[in-house]
């Protein structure tokens, strides 16, 4: 496989935001559409969806701070920080009403931003959906997963890389899908996958459900190993207007996996009308 630095990042851009440099891609025209990847990950994981949605949408991908080229956050960062920071990084970039899209820990962290800012986005599109670990998952499995993400912090990243794929994907890959995700896992920051991990850990956001005003979509691959599926299927059931899309034969990396099915799906729904309007 290859390893950290095999994977050059596209064009992109760089600002200032909330005192950490953060740099994000951006293609298309048209509404906004901001992309938040999961842990031991950046925005490079969006290169299908920012060359398959950019003919429709103004398409914007950013590191998370501690993730991609983006600054390393303080130890004590936590989601309502992440929220924050991507709020700052809205306003940097003058959008108005953008959907926002999130992928695992990107979706905890719509759903904090949506807690904290809910008059600022369009849309919500919930991707391999946590409402955090601490409200998506036995206590135990959290206390193992936190456990397993610090220790993991400290080694050297062709191991945990080689730990971590398996559970990504529902079964084999093409090469250069496992080559892609491995060269961008290998590039994981030690501190950020800290204050990922440290954030999932503490958050549960079941209460925010019930108070989404945003048309919301749910977007989950039926062999996901990370998300259970009856984890999403309860955060559906708890938004009765919201709607669910099952790609069949997927796991958790469902945008990378089948990034056709996962494109038609979100286009179709952004493109909708907005009951609101």
């Amino acid at each position: 496989m290859r390893r950290k630095g095999a994977l050059i990042h596209s064009p992109g851009r760089e600002i200032e935001v909330c005192g950490l440099r953060i740099w994000y891609q951006r293609k298309g025209e048209g509404p906004a559409l901001v992309l938040l990847h999961g842990a031991l990950s950046d925005s490079r994981e969006w290169r299908r969806q920012l060359d398959g949605l950019s003919d429709d949408f103004t398409v914007v991908a950013w590191d998370a701070p501690g993730c991609g080229r983006s600054s390393d956050p303080p130890d004590t960062f936590r989601l309502p920080d992440y929220a924050d920071c991507l709020m700052g990084f809205i306003d940097e970039l003058g959008m108005e009403r953008p959907h926002v899209l999130g992928l695992s820990f990107g979706s905890s962290l719509v759903l904090e931003f949506y807690r904290r800012y809910p008059d600022v986005p369009g849309k919500l599109v919930l991707a391999s959906a946590y409402a955090g670990w601490a409200g998506s998952l036995p206590h135990e499995v959290v206390e193992e997963r936190l456990k397993m993400a610090l220790e993991d912090s400290e080694k050297p990243p062709g191991q945990v890389v080689d730990a971590f794929i398996p559970t990504m994907f529902s079964g084999p890959v093409s090469a250069e899908v496992m080559e892609e995700t491995a060269a961008i896992m290998s590039g994981f920051h030690p501190a950020g996958l800290r204050a990922m991990a440290r954030s999932f850990a503490e958050a549960d956001l079941r209460d925010v459900f019930p108070h989404i005003d945003s048309p919301t979509l749910f977007i989950h691959g039926e062999e996901d190993k990370r998300s259970p599926l009856q984890v999403v299927r309860g955060f559906h059931a708890s938004m009765p207007a919201s709607e669910l899309v099952i790609i069949p034969g997927v796991g958790h990396a469902v945008n990378v996996e089948a990034p056709e099915a996962f494109n038609a799906a979100v286009r179709g729904f952004l493109l909708e009308p907005d009951p609101r309007a």
